[in-house]
């Protein structure tokens, strides 16, 4: 008769282990089953993965809630408070994103060998950008390491946002605010170039090339924009003596570091080490950006390119923005590396007049 499932349980669940003794070893024959009831509880216990799993997802749930409900009360009852906290915590995400990136283009470098010049447009101002907000982080971070000192960096960051803080952490309204008031301090330092231009212009001994960088100067002077052959026409004068980066005098060379924002309290040959790896740096840039095509630059990238040139690109058009950066990239690309100091100069000659220019022609 045959044995039904319930009942062949109870039955092997009474037979014992038939032993083999060999050696002095016990060699098991037989082991009775466990039932499916036993084993519901093993696999309960033994299951951790999933249970850890769980356990996560729950506690992120309700991280992200307690979030949630803490950002809706500063949004209603501290909204000023509540703007500052969503700039600094999006600005974090942020800087997070461009460290990322900036590792993912170091290991290509490292890896493929690539130079700094080889790389794409975007790539190299990637690096040239988060470089420029590290250095300006790192006063920040060295003031906030003794105890108690958040709070004084917090007050700061609160009063002085422009000098203290990255670009990652400015609202909309501050990023437009502050730009025109870097676009003001650097047209401060257009006369005082020109002005030392023209008095550098007398040691000239090339009449013809004194008169052509004295008739640029006097045009610029005058609100017009100069072509970009009259430009290139005293390009060998920022070759050497008296306009090369290794030539110029050093009260010159402060001038020319406050167009790029860059300290002039510093000594004369650092100043020019200075001046001499941005200018480098400009003209790698604007090779890879020959190489790639302005017109594939987004309106923002577009903008931020012609900010870094100098032009207040706030007040103009795309297309007059792509039109300067034309005119930019022929002067650029047309230098020899030895001629790189015109390009720092440049900032000045094609940018000083071009938005008072168009709104003229208007």
């Amino acid at each position: 008769m045959a044995l039904s499932c319930s009942s062949l349980c109870r039955r092997l669940s009474l037979v014992r282990l038939s032993v083999l003794r060999t050696n002095g070893t016990a060699t098991v024959l037989y082991s009775p089953p466990v039932s499916c009831q036993s084993r519901l509880p093993l696999c309960r216990i033994y299951s951790t993965s999933k249970v850890n799993h769980g356990i996560g997802r729950y506690v992120t749930s309700r991280l992200q809630r307690a979030n949630s409900k803490y950002e809706g009360f500063l949004k209603r009852r501290f909204p000023s408070f509540y703007q500052l906290y969503h700039t600094f915590v999006e600005g974090f995400k942020l800087l997070y994103q461009d460290a990322k990136e900036v590792r993912r283009i170091k290991v290509k470098m490292f890896t493929g060998r690539v130079k700094f010049q080889d790389l794409p447009y975007r790539e190299m101002e990637k690096l040239r950008q988060f470089r420029r907000d590290v250095i300006k982080a790192v006063p920040l971070v060295m003031i906030s390491i003794p105890p108690f000192a958040n709070y004084l960096v917090f007050v700061l960051m609160y009063f002085f946002p422009r000098q203290l803080l990255i670009p990652h952490f400015w609202t909309a309204r501050q990023q437009v605010e502050f730009r025109r008031v870097y676009n003001s301090l650097r047209a401060r330092q257009h006369l005082p170039v020109l002005k030392g231009l023209e008095h550098t212009s007398h040691k000239v001994k090339d009449s013809q090339l004194q008169s052509r960088l004295k008739d640029l100067c006097t045009k610029v002077k005058s609100g017009s924009n100069p072509q970009v052959s009259e430009i290139l026409a005293v390009r060998s004068l920022f070759s050497g003596p008296p306009l090369g980066i290794k030539r110029m005098r050093v009260d010159h060379m402060r001038r020319i570091s406050r167009l790029l924002f860059l300290t002039p309290r510093l000594p004369g040959f650092l100043i020019g080490r200075r001046l001499n790896s941005h200018a480098f740096e400009l003209m790698q840039l604007d090779r890879a950006l020959s190489r790639m095509g302005p017109h594939q630059l987004s309106e923002s990238e577009l903008r931020q390119a012609c900010y870094f040139r100098g032009l207040n690109s706030d007040s103009l058009g795309v297309n007059q923005c792509q039109e300067w950066l034309s005119q930019w990239l022929q002067v650029s690309c047309s230098l020899k590396e030895s001629e790189v100091s015109l390009l720092l100069h440049n900032i000045v000659f094609l940018s000083a007049n071009y938005p008072n220019a168009v709104k003229r022609s208007h």
